[in-house]
């Protein structure tokens, strides 16, 4: 057997245009139900949705049958966690907070076996080389990993030419509600500073060889920064589409108060 071919990294070497959803819910069975719907990738949310090591991976599992390619965000980019991610068979990681240059080389390093890298090597355990059935596996798997680096603050993206510069970097990630944040506009991230902000980012991204992605749920916003020349966009959070569904499903029948509060553009 061999090492399967990371697709969503071979689609940003091209240049190609990946559209995804967010998956917060923690849940496979919604993850399989997502996985059917059409995305070229899936977000399996470890920062701000309740997931843990195992329900990654039952997630991952549930996606695997079906073409949208499972993409992993960590809570954090510590490098034992990176290691036991990447043994549950994920092949492309986001990593939140990245400030620096610095931080996004020991990144590099955490996904990368020996010497190229610090990553620990357990293959026989791990769902990644299926048990060691992938006979190449510690040979071929540095090559098949995709690292995207999230920048969400103005100190970030004040430093991505040099983290976009990192090599093993396959991608930069802008998240605009920690970026609004930082920039005096909480809860605002579609604020005419914070856009400026992120075309100039999506512009320098690009100008360093690397894919720039974002998840932006206002459609009009979304298409206005595909066309800027993101790579990989989300446009949408399945707990978000659940909730916004399942509001305007008891509106129709049921009064709805006139205090009842408004929901913005934000993501989250």
């Amino acid at each position: 057997m061999q090492t399967p071919t990371n697709a969503f990294k071979q689609a940003l070497t091209r240049g190609d245009v990946q559209i995804g959803l967010w998956l917060g819910l923690a849940d496979p069975y919604t993850a399989e139900l997502c996985a059917g719907a059409g995305f070229d990738w899936l977000l399996i949310d470890g920062e701000h949705g309740p997931n843990d090591l195992r329900s990654m991976l039952g997630s991952l599992q549930a996606v695997a049958p079906y073409p949208s390619h499972p993409v992993v965000r960590l809570p954090e980019g510590d490098t034992a966690l990176i290691k036991q991610v990447l043994e549950l068979g994920a092949q492309t990681l986001l990593v939140p907070m990245v400030e620096n240059a610095a931080q996004a080389r020991a990144l590099v390093r955490a996904t990368r076996y020996p010497p190229l890298g610090v990553r620990g090597v357990g293959s026989g355990l791990a769902r990644s080389s299926r048990w060691n059935s992938y006979g190449n596996y510690l040979q071929e798997a540095n090559d098949q990993v995709c690292l995207l680096v999230q920048v969400e603050t103005a100190q970030a993206l004040a430093s991505i030419d040099e983290i976009a510069a990192v090599d093993g970097v396959d991608g930069v990630f802008i998240g605009p509600s920690d970026l609004s944040a930082s920039m005096g506009h909480l809860g605002q991230p579609t604020h005419p500073d914070v856009r400026s902000s992120i075309e100039n980012a999506i512009a320098r991204i690009l100008a360093a060889g690397k894919a720039p992605g974002i998840l932006c749920v206002d459609e009009a916003l979304a298409r206005r920064y595909l066309e800027c020349g993101i790579r990989f966009a989300a446009v949408g959070v399945e707990a978000t589409i659940l909730a916004q569904g399942t509001r305007a499903l008891a509106a129709r029948y049921k009064a709805v108060p006139a205090n009842a509060p408004a929901h913005g553009p934000s993501g989250y």
